[in-house]
């Protein structure tokens, strides 16, 4: 296939005029109001406006679309809720609202070339930006970290469907750096010659995300969805040539965009030079803030002190040995300290209880402060015996206690021990 410059249609339809209109502002409402971190900085210069959102969205939801409950959860890490569901419904509200003033205010324009231009550049550095974003973080193993220790010992059954999604991504590095690649490939969308390739790789990175997001029912679902459309939309005016190219063996030409002309060169060049300067910033302060948060809660992140599993071996309470019955609601079967200030305790019917924790390692003491319904504290002393060995004792509450455990070595768990075989005689599938 080769490349030409996209002739410009002098004379739009109707109809192309008016789906232009639309999403020229669907769009840009979602790229500003809905930036999702592809524009450092854009939530403080839109602070005000999703302010504004913020109050009016949950008065729409209540007094329209009559919800049961005051909508206060905003967008966040999910990207699912009510709120961003509600969001988008008042973005193609107000989009056809726009339209329809615009088409009413504005009938007598031919065409929209030169918007249709900008408008393209914006979604690409959106879809690009966003692509980036996400691919920094997977090449260095911080969206998907290694199977955190509950993970290691939670029964198949019980882990949820993203759960399952995110043990099975996080479980190889490598598949990590492969994804990451392929969605910081998203940067040849930020040129113009290199925009279809971009724009196919995007593609193909993006359906991936949406799939698993879909079929695992992982959030983010509406930006998944979204940056799928956007490739769509930057591939339009190249389908009929993909489409001949690949079904009829026929040579196509791509073509590309044209830059509107400048009335003075040195417009050209400002442009230009305020181009690089935007990618080169934006894509600087994503690395920057990726490779910093490797040290906060990624993979060269401090472990916290006593960090791994322990399986209790004797538990006395009040001075009393208690018996490790299966079907004991209170007594200790594990315990898991995979981050600095929390702590997991695994009891012997399989149910969890979750404490804050408080270290003093001056005192050698450890202070659990129940999250569960029913408070609970323990203030306890702790010892080493031995490296393999950790002994719990001090109260319970009012109540003398004593716990003893020993430290499960984590290469016992086969996810982690197998490791890569290029031969193997028989399917290793357990």
């Amino acid at each position: 296939m080769s490349t030409s410059s996209l002739e410009k249609d002098l004379n739009w339809s109707l109809s192309k005029k008016i789906a232009f209109r639309f999403f020229f502002i669907l769009l840009v409402l979602i790229i500003f109001l809905n930036n999702n971190g592809a524009f450092p900085y854009a939530r403080q210069i839109f602070f005000y406006p999703t302010e504004l959102l913020h109050q009016i969205i949950p008065w729409i939801a209540i007094n329209v679309l009559k919800h049961e409950y005051n909508l206060t959860i905003f967008t966040n890490g999910s990207g699912d809720t009510t709120y961003d569901y509600i969001l988008l419904l008042l973005f193609v509200i107000f989009s056809a609202f726009g339209c329809l003033v615009w088409s009413i205010l504005d009938s007598k324009s031919k065409d929209y070339n030169k918007l249709y231009y900008w408008l393209i550049v914006l979604v690409r550095f959106y879809l690009g930006f966003t692509l980036i974003l996400y691919g920094s973080v997977k090449v260095i193993q911080l969206q998907f970290p290694q199977p955190y220790l509950n993970r290691l010992i939670q029964p198949f059954g019980d882990s949820s469907p993203m759960g399952l999604a995110w043990t099975f991504l996080g479980f190889s590095k490598g598949y990590n750096i492969f994804m990451g690649i392929i969605e910081v490939s998203a940067i040849l969308l930020l040129f113009k010659r290199t925009m279809v390739v971009g724009a196919f790789l995007s593609l193909a990175a993006s359906v991936h995300v949406m799939a698993m997001n879909y079929f695992f029912d992982i959030p983010v679902k509406i930006l998944s969805t979204t940056l799928v459309f956007m490739c769509l939309f930057i591939l339009a005016p190249n389908m009929l040539a993909i489409y001949r190219f690949f079904l009829t063996n026929q040579p196509q030409k791509i073509t590309l965009l044209e830059v509107p002309a400048f009335r003075k060169r040195w417009y050209f060049i400002l442009f230009r030079s305020f181009k690089y300067i935007i990618i080169v910033w934006t894509i600087g302060i994503m690395f920057s803030n990726a490779l910093k948060q490797q040290y906060t809660y990624g993979s060269l992140a401090p472990k916290p002190f006593l960090y791994g599993i322990y399986d209790v071996e004797i538990v006395k309470f009040k001075g009393n040995e208690v018996l490790p019955l299966t079907t004991d609601s209170t007594r200790w079967k594990k315990m898991i300290i995979s981050r600095t200030d929390y702590a997991q305790i695994k009891l012997m019917n399989d149910s969890t209880l979750n404490f804050a924790t408080v270290f003093d390692r001056g005192k050698k003491e450890l202070i659990l402060n129940s999250r569960n319904k029913d408070f609970e504290k323990y203030t306890l002393k702790y010892s080493f015996p031995d490296k393999d060995h950790l002994i719990f004792y001090g109260k319970k509450n009012t109540d003398s206690i004593y716990i003893s455990f020993k430290r499960k070595d984590l290469k016992e768990f086969r996810l982690i021990n197998r490791g890569f075989h290029w031969i193997n005689e028989y399917p290793y599938n357990r």
